[in-house]
C-alpha cells in the first residue's frame, strides 16, 4: 500500500532537489522555460520566492516532486519521472487546495503537453482560454 503523500514548504536545503526536478522537465512541453537555467540562475529564482506557496511532495519520506500556487492562484506540479502515474500528483494537488482555499484555481499548460492537459481535465479543471504569443 502506498504511504500517504505529504507536502512541506520549500526550504533552502531543497535547491538541489528542485534543480534535479527541473532537469527532468521536457522544455518542449513547458511554458515556464525553454532551456535549462544554470544552477546559479536556479538558486536566484528560488531565492526570490516566486510563488505564494511552494511545497516539496514526499512519499515514504522521499522527495518525489513539487507543487506550487502562484500569486495569481495558478497551480503547478511536477513529479520525478520514476514516480509518475502513481496518483501522487492528484493527491498533492488536493493537499495544496485543502491547505490554500481559494474561489478558483488556474493551471497554465503548454498545448504540446498532452499528459498535463489530460491530468487537469481529470482533476475537473475546465479549459477557459487559448493564449497566443508573439516573440520579436
Amino acid at each position: 500500500m502506498q504511504e500517504k503523500i505529504k507536502i512541506i514548504q520549500v526550504k533552502k536545503l531543497d535547491h538541489k532537489f528542485l534543480y534535479k526536478l527541473l532537469s527532468e522537465r521536457n522544455p518542449n512541453a513547458n511554458i515556464s522555460h525553454k532551456k535549462m537555467p544554470s544552477y546559479k540562475q536556479h538558486i536566484e529564482f528560488v531565492s526570490q520566492k516566486p510563488y505564494s506557496k511552494w511545497y516539496i511532495i514526499f512519499q515514504n519520506n522521499k522527495k518525489v516532486g513539487s507543487v506550487y500556487l502562484s500569486k495569481q492562484d495558478e497551480v503547478g506540479i511536477f513529479v520525478l519521472n520514476k514516480y509518475k502515474n502513481q496518483g501522487i500528483a492528484k493527491e498533492a494537488i488536493s493537499l495544496l487546495i485543502k491547505k490554500n482555499p481559494r474561489h478558483r484555481y488556474l493551471a497554465n499548460v503548454s498545448p504540446k503537453n498532452e499528459n498535463s492537459k489530460m491530468f487537469f481535465k481529470k482533476m475537473n479543471f475546465k479549459l477557459i482560454q487559448y493564449t497566443y504569443e508573439l516573440i520579436t
